[in-house]
């Protein structure tokens, strides 16, 4: 049995869950973004239960229909591609969720864009840009080798995006180096 959750966007929030299913005395499988594996084992609707009851203080919901659960399923595939992907980003992104999701693309545009009220391109526009932002904090690479990481044409486009999303370039927020312009990725 698998059951979702949404908003676990990183470790930490594996280890939080993790924990939190160790003090429920419930052993999965696996922990991953978004996703807990119990293999074999079924939960009863108590666990269940106790499982939101531990996890929605902590900013966690557990979700139970179909579609929330696809929808969690394509944040979680964007947040591994721009936050967990040490590899330049050369993949187009209808093509890397098809892939792993094995579901038509325009299905699952008009599927997220009705849940979430806005689009997987900006959705992933705003990923990148966070990741940009951390990376700018960082200051070991010039902007060109970011947007080369990024997948961005250019440092123009990238610096374009950039100010479409925070309203500043990204010069002017390397100068600010404040951490606190930085969005959590559950906010996104």
């Amino acid at each position: 049995m698998k059951i979702y959750i949404k908003n676990m966007v990183c470790d930490r929030c594996k280890l939080v869950i993790k924990n939190q299913l160790n003090d429920l005395k419930l052993d999965p499988i696996s922990v991953e973004l978004g996703e807990v594996d119990f293999g074999q084992m079924e939960l009863s609707p108590d666990q269940m239960k106790q499982i939101k009851t531990n996890i929605e203080p902590l900013g966690f919901e557990l979700l139970d229909d179909k579609n929330s659960m696809l929808v969690e399923k394509i944040k979680t595939l964007i947040i591994e591609l721009v936050h967990q992907n040490d590899e330049p980003i050369q993949i187009k992104l209808s093509d890397y969720i098809r892939a792993h999701l094995n579901y038509d693309y325009h299905y699952l545009s008009n599927l997220f864009s009705s849940i979430e009220g806005t689009t997987i391109e900006h959705y992933y526009i705003q990923q990148k840009i966070e990741k940009v932002k951390e990376l700018l904090v960082y200051d070991e690479l010039t902007l060109s080798e970011i947007a080369y990481q990024m997948g961005y044409s250019s440092v123009a486009h990238l610096s374009g995006q950039f100010k479409k999303i925070t309203d500043l370039t990204p010069s002017h927020f390397k100068k600010l180096k404040d951490v606190r312009q930085r969005t959590p990725l559950d906010k996104l």
